[in-house]
């Protein structure tokens, strides 16, 4: 069982770097895309980077819990305070 939860923490923890490197590539595009607005290649490139990010967000809420407050979808329970929060992981 201990295997389980070490892979599933490792697991979400993937998930987490994954999401923060797109994070850091939509910022960069979003920087990129203020100085040239008009630039097609870019802005296509931000619509992938965001929809690639709301797919990777869903697999991570889905099985890793809520990532932020505004993510919890449950209606019977406030799932945000259930288990560690995203950013205690980093810190066991």
């Amino acid at each position: 069982m201990e295997n389980n939860n070490h892979n599933a923490s490792n697991r979400c923890r993937e998930q987490r770097e994954a999401l923060r490197a797109l994070d850091f590539a939509l910022v960069e595009t979003a920087l990129y895309l203020d100085a040239y607005p008009d630039h097609p290649e870019a802005l296509s490139y931000y619509h992938a980077l965001v929809a690639e990010k709301e797919k990777l967000l869903g697999v991570y809420e889905k099985n890793c819990g809520p990532m932020t407050i505004y993510s919890n979808r449950s209606r019977t329970s406030w799932d945000w305070v259930k288990g560690p929060w995203p950013w205690e992981h980093d810190a066991n």
